[in-house]
């Protein structure tokens, strides 16, 4: 096993260029959430190239490569849209005219996540060259809207696909590290009414703000007493958008919505979450309502797929096969152990292992504190360890299932 992985890093060594060459293209293409098509199309295109079995693309939009046909179905995903770039003041370098330059690449997506995305397709040539062990079915999937919808794709993959892996490798950045779980999230909204009169006498109405005002300052108290649950953390509740309605600006307001981000930690639920909102004496004094978001935005093809924006904690324990896995297959492949640990964002992992209770571990190349930042980006040296990562991983996960 240890020759073997050796020879993966070896392997993965020597297709540094055509690796580079390959994020570079991908960089290159704008791919904001709901924007994927032409993306998608040249990650087709590589796989077809690189000799995958079979490549599809799935109604949602969802590029699925295949190699092999084993009863052990493994899958490495990647989601392929990006954030906007924000204020292009704050890039050194064009966000999509990737720059190569001592030994990093520079652009947006490069670290979140087309970096882990093109070095696990990259992987699954390796392996297919190398002989891809003959009682596994590997899959790559190169996602769709997560950054607007996380997992949403793999609701998708799962239910309508029917593709049903054993275990899933989220390539998210870790830094090189083995990742097991992560916070989950959902998104609220809490509405207070009103009546509105004219703004000359506000007295003769009911201002749906000034009830809102309580409320708000409830929500913030509330942050202060949720749970810390090691190893995930504390949950969390923020406001991050607040609205109001009136028949005018020289009106009393009869309406007033606020949104809240709320990150759940270990034991928390979306039916938790609700309760902790509807028991505070504020809401409850001002009759204020609380409704958990829905999530309906067509994908490129046009396709909608509603789904709550509910997207639970999960983690895979330590002791879990797909962790001793990934442990067993970094000593093997680098010679030394791992870190473990747990992502500070969200990830597909709400979908594999949150809802549809798939096995999940992640590694991937780059760093989180460079996701969604300017100058985002990634090491080279991360591409290559990823890719002979992936590549260990799957053969030490089949030797396994022998």
């Amino acid at each position: 096993m240890m020759k073997e992985s050796n020879n993966y890093l070896a392997q993965a060594r020597a297709g540094e260029a055509n690796l580079v060459q390959f994020l570079r293209s991908i960089v290159a293409i704008p791919s904001l959430s709901g924007q994927e098509a032409a993306v998608a199309m040249r990650i087709r295109q590589e796989m077809e190239q690189l000799g995958y079995d079979e490549v599809t693309i799935d109604p949602q939009g969802n590029v699925i490569g295949r190699i092999g046909q084993g009863p052990c179905v493994i899958a490495l995903d990647g989601h392929m849209d990006v954030v906007d770039v924000g204020e292009r003041a704050n890039w050194d370098t064009d966000p999509f005219d990737p720059v190569w330059r001592d030994g990093v690449i520079y652009g947006r997506g490069t670290a979140d996540m087309k970096g882990g995305l093109a070095a696990a397709i990259h992987a699954g040539a390796l392996l297919k060259r190398s002989g891809m062990p003959s009682n596994v079915t590997l899959y790559v999937t190169a996602t769709v809207q997560e950054e607007d919808c996380d997992g949403l794709c793999w609701q998708y993959i799962y239910r309508e696909d029917g593709i049903r892996p054993e275990v899933v490798v989220i390539t998210e950045p870790t830094s090189l590290q083995i990742y097991r779980g992560q916070r989950g999230r959902m998104e609220m909204e809490v509405h207070t009414s009103g009546i509105s009169c004219h703004g000359s006498a506000p007295e003769r109405g009911d201002n749906a703000i000034y009830k809102m005002a309580a409320v708000i300052k409830a929500i913030e108290e509330l942050h202060e007493r949720l749970p810390d649950q090691p190893p995930l953390g504390k949950g969390s509740v923020t406001i991050s958008h607040i609205r109001s309605q009136s028949p005018s600006l020289c009106a009393v307001a009869d309406g007033c919505t606020i949104h809240l981000d709320r990150r759940l930690t270990l034991g928390e639920t979306e039916a938790s979450a609700v309760r902790e909102i509807e028991q505070l004496p504020a809401v409850q004094q001002v009759g204020a309502t609380v409704q958990v978001l829905d999530y309906d935005v067509p994908s490129y093809t046009g396709l909608v797929y509603p789904t709550k924006k509910y997207y639970p904690c999960w983690q895979t324990g330590e002791d879990e096969r797909p962790v001793r896995e990934a442990v067993a297959a970094y000593r093997a492949t680098f010679g030394e152990a791992p870190r473990v640990g747990h992502w500070t964002f969200s990830t597909n992992g709400v979908a594999t292992a949150g809802l549809c209770g798939i096995p999940t571990v992640g590694f991937g190349p780059g760093h989180e504190h460079h996701a969604h930042a300017p100058n985002e980006q990634v090491a080279v040296e991360h591409l290559i360890r990823a890719t002979a990562f992936y590549a260990g991983f799957v053969s030490a996960y089949a030797a396994g299932n022998r």
